[in-house]
């Protein structure tokens, strides 16, 4: 059977697809970026907060905790350069009661051993000066942390791939793949194959499921896939904050927090919701009756029905209820025997602030 030949493909067009295709086709390698849906950045990518995370909570030493250090400083610097609106508004990490206070002072350690320095730890009284609103025992004030228009941040990344010669086929889901020699061959659900020297799967909630189809790849390699619901609420009026709010983090999650558009329309979320259902993209209304609760915590004066739901988002997980949150999982051939496949899995939070960063790592992983 004759096939077309291409030198690299990326599979997905979100963020961190389009960015590592970004960075290959920099260090001059011809990119196909195969897309499933009608355009870029339909899943993960546009259901999150479009915060640009400082790298506070991660483990010193991940991939999350460098990734996200790295990709906070590319991402300010890429979005001035690029005239993408973003704003370094910061945020209050807050406790709500005495006990958290101590938690407070270990975030800000595990940050400071992750590189992160733009760290202010507060009392109640210079945490409501700048937010007077706010009820807390505490806050922990990162400077670095901020938000993104995260589709104009994706349209950029195309603009340029495209400007380099890369090319993006959408409404081109792949049914499989098979180890070659000297290549991979992709199968599509139209019938039409490829050969690529380099595949890099970054389908997102789709990366395990297509791993599993690749033959030759034992599935011994591969993770478990866990979906985490995150549930969003709208604010029907205008909040009194200026930064974002987040309280002490949660199991699997940073608690139900408050984030800001570029506009300065507030929003609630996400809550944790585990799912069997990746393609479940409804938002519950009665799970709003819980977000009172949270948000008053340190927020009392916010008002009844004040909330709507708005939107859901899922996360990519490779850890479940009650475990440890996984790391990045970025597999090589060293990890699964493949030559020419990289994997990327679990690219959740903070996946967004981590993709240029993740770009470049892929890229020079692809040069091994």
């Amino acid at each position: 059977m004759a096939m077309d030949t291409v030198d690299a493909v990326v599979v997905g067009a979100g963020v961190v697809g389009l960015a590592v295709a970004r960075s290959l086709a920099l260090r001059g390698r011809d990119v196909l970026v195969l897309e499933a849906a009608h355009t870029i950045g339909t899943g993960t990518s546009s259901r999150n907060s479009e915060v640009i995370h400082a790298g506070i909570y991660y483990a010193a030493g991940s991939l999350k905790a460098r990734l996200c250090v790295q990709g906070n400083a590319m991402l300010y610097d890429y979005c001035a350069r690029r005239g993408i609106d973003h704003r370094r508004c910061g945020k209050l990490i807050v406790a709500t009661s005495g006990e958290q206070v101590d938690q407070l002072q270990s975030i800000q350690q595990k940050a400071r051993g992750n590189g992160v320095e733009e760290l202010r730890l507060l009392s109640r009284a210079q945490a409501q000066a700048l937010e007077p609103s706010l009820q807390c025992e505490a806050a922990l004030l990162s400077v670095s942390t901020g938000i993104v228009d995260s589709h104009a941040l994706m349209l950029s990344l195309q603009g340029e791939l495209e400007d380099m010669g890369g090319v993006i086929a959408f409404n081109s889901p792949v049914a499989l793949m098979n180890q070659a020699q000297d290549a991979i061959e992709i199968g599509m659900q139209d019938g039409t194959w490829l050969r690529a020297h380099l595949v890099v799967n970054a389908a997102g909630l789709g990366a395990l499921s297509l791993a599993r189809r690749c033959n030759g790849l034992n599935p011994q390699y591969l993770p478990r896939a866990f979906y985490a619901k995150g549930n969003y609420f709208t604010f029907s009026g205008r909040a009194p904050f200026t930064h974002l709010i987040y309280p002490v983090p949660e199991q699997a999650g940073l608690g139900v927090h408050l984030t800001l558009d570029l506009g300065g329309q507030a929003k609630f979320g996400p809550d944790v919701q585990w799912v069997d259902d990746a393609d479940d993209l409804s938002v519950d209304p009665a799970r709003g009756d819980g977000f009172y609760a949270q948000v008053r915590r340190y927020w009392p004066a916010l008002p009844d029905g004040a909330l709507q739901p708005g939107y859901a988002g899922i996360r990519p997980k490779i850890s479940g209820p009650g475990a440890p949150a996984a790391d990045f999982m970025i597999q090589t051939p060293q990890e699964h025997g493949v030559d020419g496949l990289i994997n990327l899995f679990g690219i959740e939070s903070p996946g967004l602030t981590s993709a240029l960063a993740l770009g470049e790592w892929v890229a020079d992983l692809a040069r091994c």
